[in-house]
């Protein structure tokens, strides 16, 4: 099963909260035009990596099991690109996530 949530940050900015049930576990993100963040199951090192020419955006938190819990949880990693934008490790995901929109 898949849920789309609309998620409203101060100042009237929406963004989308995804979930994806899958057998064993959930898949969190919120996503903005610019980038997301994600639950562990997002690889960080292959988008440095492998994908760095595509300038992703992106941070990932661990021990998420909700989308309320992914804003607030501190981000165990994030990309070079999203470090570009001043997102850095230990920060809020709903603070990352304004410096995406």
């Amino acid at each position: 099963m898949m849920r789309m949530v609309p998620i409203t940050l101060d100042g009237g900015i929406t963004v989308l909260g995804v979930e994806v049930k899958l057998p064993k576990t959930t898949l969190i993100a919120v996503t903005t035009d610019k980038g997301y963040i994600m639950c562990g199951a997002l690889d960080v090192a292959l988008l440095n990596d492998r994908l760095k020419d595509r300038g992703i955006i992106a941070g990932r938190a661990v021990g998420v099991r909700t989308l309320e819990e992914l804003m607030e949880a501190p981000l165990e990693s994030v990309t070079g690109a999203a470090e570009v934008l001043g997102i850095s490790t230990g920060m809020k995901g709903v603070d990352a996530l304004r410096l995406m929109v």
